[in-house]
Parts: structure tokens; sequence; C-alpha cells
């Protein structure tokens, strides 16, 4: 039996793409819902392509559902996992046929409980808490007081998050009071209208008008910071089981929050081990990642949130244990999946295009993720679509 997978993305960026072609290499029917000029575009890995809408989302996903009727829907960004608790919240409470829509997506994504847990900062850190998983100290804000409140007895700097975030747009680390009460008013503007206007105009994304108009507040949260180095790990799950995981320690990143360029594969048990605790808790299904900081001096891996959906780590193929890939194909088919040789034994991996991008320093020691055989979809990672728009150029040099 062919697998037949379903992709949901919304950010015309490229994990979509390269998990298309590893899971169509691996022998899956593969197919997608995303915005028009998407990089995967330039891929024949992919069998279908459908619209993905930013004003009606949830039409977008049930009719490429009921299109493809996959076994498993994956979600390549965080506004698509969002999109996927909505449309189960919604199916579920219908008593027609379509409610075989909200069944596919408890398989795809696991128990519905844990759905607001994942999507909340606050709530998922409380939970890993619970479960004996060494977190920071974390609190909720809902108004400047609340930071007063964190100050009296949580020594500077701090690391203030907004949730519906990613990439590290959403994080800030204050050094003082009076910058941390200037991050919380910035970030309860997260979807005022300037902002979105820009979004809608610039980068040609209509996902944040729906935010918009709905009023939506995201929620903030604080947590200590943790002096140390990051890394994350990424897994494949399925029923609350872990299939396949690998773990990385970031070398360099773009920016002191945002995304890794070059990354070096650790075995960290303490990382592998917070995943299978938190996969069984919640009984997730899919992939997932947890971002970590390596405390300083003691070693100690401190987890401070997840990305419930695949990130950069879950095409690559590296071995038994760590081919994701490879243990959802035997999965879903239920056959035995033939092992292929890691895609290298370099330990150090560089991102395909972000470390080209900011030119770094271990580009030529590092292994280089760059998709082969698709020279149509390298051009356009390395200059996406969006930002050769005549105004994406006017804006980034009057901004530079």
């Amino acid at each position: 039996m062919t697998p037949k997978v379903l992709l949901a993305d919304t950010t015309r960026w490229h994990n979509a793409a390269r998990l298309a072609i590893g899971l169509a290499k691996a022998g899956c029917n593969v197919s997608i819902v995303c915005p028009t000029h998407h990089p995967v575009l330039k891929t024949s890995a992919v069998r279908e392509i459908f619209s993905y809408s930013g004003l009606r989302p949830l039409s977008s996903l049930v009719a490429a559902i009921e299109a493809t009727n996959p076994q498993i829907v994956i979600p390549c960004d965080d506004r698509a996992v969002r999109h996927l608790h909505e449309l189960y919240t919604r199916e579920h409470s219908r008593e027609t046929s379509r409610s075989e829509i909200a069944t596919m997506i408890t398989r795809s994504l696991g128990a519905p409980e844990s759905y607001p847990i994942v999507s909340a900062r606050y709530d998922f850190i409380k939970m890993a808490n619970q479960e004996g998983i060494r977190v920071p100290d974390t609190a909720l804000l809902n108004t400047v007081d609340d930071l007063r409140s964190w100050q009296a007895r949580q020594a500077l700097p701090w690391v203030l998050k907004a949730d519906g975030t990613c990439g590290g747009r959403g994080v800030k680390i204050a050094h003082t009071p009076k910058e941390a009460e200037q991050f919380f008013l910035e970030m309860t503007r997260q979807f005022e209208a300037a902002r979105v206007i820009k979004r809608l105009i610039v980068n040609r994304d209509s996902f944040w008008l729906r935010p918009w108009w709905n009023r939506l507040r995201p929620a903030i949260t604080v947590q200590s910071h943790i002096r140390g180095r990051p890394a994350n790990c990424a897994v494949v799950c399925w029923d609350g089981r872990v299939l396949a995981g690998i773990g990385v320690e970031v070398v360099s990143a773009q920016e002191l929050t945002g995304p890794a360029t070059v990354v070096r594969i650790v075995d960290n048990p303490e990382m592998l081990l917070s995943a299978e605790r938190i996969a069984c808790r919640l009984r997730l299904s899919g992939f997932f990642g947890l971002d970590f900081m390596i405390e300083e001096g003691s070693g100690a891996a401190y987890l401070i949130e997840i990305n419930p959906r695949c990130t950069p780590l879950c095409h690559l193929q590296l071995g038994k244990g760590r081919n994701m890939i490879g243990a959802l194909w035997r999965q879903l088919s239920n056959q035995p999946f033939r092992e292929t040789p890691p895609v290298t034994q370099n330990n150090t991996i560089a991102y395909f295009p972000q470390a080209w991008h900011c030119k770094s320093e271990f580009l030529q020691s590092s292994f280089q993720d760059v998709p082969q055989g698709e020279p149509d979809l390298v051009q356009e990672i390395l200059r996406p679509w969006p930002d050769r728009s005549f105004l994406f150029r006017i804006y980034k040099r009057f901004t530079a």
C-alpha cells in the first residue's frame, strides 16, 4: 500500500518542499495545500497541489482532505497547526458524514486534548514541569503590572515570547524593566492594522487578515534567561510513541533569537527523553520539535518551547533511529522499511539557504543540505518569490 500524505503550509517557506521530496523518495503519494508561488511548485515530488486561502483556510483544508483522502496531514508551519486544531473543533461538533475529517486530524496530530497545550507556550511549559522536565521559570503576562510582579522575584535579563509566532520573530530578550515593558506593548500589537497591511502588500501574505479581523491578541509569556547555548530535537511519533528523532546543538544562527543556520548532531539523552515524555503524556502523532538551552557550566538541558509541526531536521535521513521519514513510512504502510545509508557522516549540518545567506564561516566544513537533483527548487529557495517583488525591494531599501 502506498501511503497518502497531505502537507499543509501557509508560509511559502522551503521546509514543506524538502519534506515532500523525502516522503516521495520513500514511496509516499504526496499532495499539498499551500499559497500560490510556493517553492514546492519547482519540484515534481508532489502529485496534487491545492490552493490555501488566507481568508478561508478551513475551507481550503476541507477541500484538499476530501479530494485526497490522506492517511495523515502534516502541518509545516504554526498557522497550519492552528487551522487544523480549529477545523477539528468545528467538524467534531457536527453530526454529519464529514466528522471523518475530525477522525483524520486526530490520527494525524494525536489526542485532541493536547491541542490547546501545544499551541500555548505557558500551558506547555507548565505541563512539561509536571512531567519532571527541567524548564525555566515562566509566567503568563496579561498586563504590564504582571511584569512588575515578575521583577520582584526574577533577576534580569528576561525572555518575552508571543504565542502564534515562529522563527524567533516573537521572542525578545529584555535587559531592563523599561525594555521589557516596551517589548510587551509591541507584542500586544502583533496584529495591528499597519503590520497586517504591510504583510499583505509587501510580503503577499493574506493569512494575517483573519486574526486581525477576529481581533486576536496573542498570549505573552516571560521566562527566566538561561545562560548557555541553544539546542533542539525533532521527532516523529505515533499515538504517543516516538518512532525516530534527531538532536542537535546550534553552531550559528541568523540572530540571537533567530533560526539556526548551522547545527551539530549530538547524542543528548535528556532532550530525547523529554520528547518521549511529552509525546506519551499528550498522545501526540506526527512531527514535532523541542527547543532547549544547554546551561553554561552544568550542561543541563532546559526545555523552553515546542514546535508542534515539522522542523528543518525532519527531512534528514541519518540512519536507523534518526530517519524520521523512513519511520513514518513504515508506520503508514505497515511494511518493513529498507534502511538506507545516512546522507552524511559529517555531524555538522549547514541549513540551506540560511547558511548561504549569512555566509557562515562553518559552511565549507559542514554537510551542505542542498536539495540534490532539484536545480529549479534551489534557485527558487535562494530567491523566494515574495522577495522578488518591486514593493519588497523598495521596502528593504528604505528599512535597511
